[in-house]
């Protein structure tokens, strides 16, 4: 059974966390995978994707997604749309609402999307990982330039964050990409 396939499984075990709707959070550092692995999931499952990336307020922002993405999910979770300040990566600046509506199937996907403040909304937690050097190698030939002098910045709050959170300990399903 491929990943994909392990999580669709899953998902048809569990009862949705989040009013009618069942999240799964994929979470981990960056560079593992977690957005190619969301979209081959929102593939199989026509799910909507929350990124997380829209809600991080730059460089030294990964906390400021956390209660962001949880804000959206609550309002989710009563049926209603969800919406969240964005970020605009270009200008370094506030950007347009994020905005999420229910739907039988959500991923949440980014570092933190399986934070304590937002797992109590997951059916589902998907931890992808790898080894540091090539997650690194992946995220520079994926952003290039721009990620290469925050690297090291984003690194340490990755750290601290989930040595708080503990994240990898409550996922469902660990992938070693």
């Amino acid at each position: 059974m491929s990943p994909v396939e392990t999580v669709v499984a899953l998902l048809d075990q569990r009862e949705p966390a989040c009013g009618f709707c069942r999240v799964v959070g994929v979470d981990g550092p960056s560079g593992s995978g977690k957005t190619t692995f969301a979209g081959r999931l929102s593939d199989a499952t026509d799910a909507r994707v929350l990124h997380l990336e829209n809600l991080y307020e730059g460089w030294h922002g990964l906390e400021s997604a956390v209660p962001k993405a949880a804000q959206i999910l609550a309002a989710v979770a009563v049926d209603e749309v969800g919406r969240a300040p964005g970020w605009d990566w270009e200008h370094d600046r506030p950007g347009p609402d994020v905005t999420l509506t229910p739907a039988p199937v959500i991923v949440v996907e980014g570092v933190g999307a399986a934070a304590a403040a937002i797992r109590p909304f997951l059916s589902v937690v998907v931890w992808v990982d790898g080894p540091e050097g090539e997650r690194r190698r992946r995220a520079l030939m994926r952003d290039g330039d721009t990620y290469a002098p925050w690297w090291d910045v984003w690194a340490a709050q990755e750290r601290r964050h989930f040595a708080r959170e503990a994240t990898r300990g409550h996922a469902d399903v660990v992938l070693d990409a």
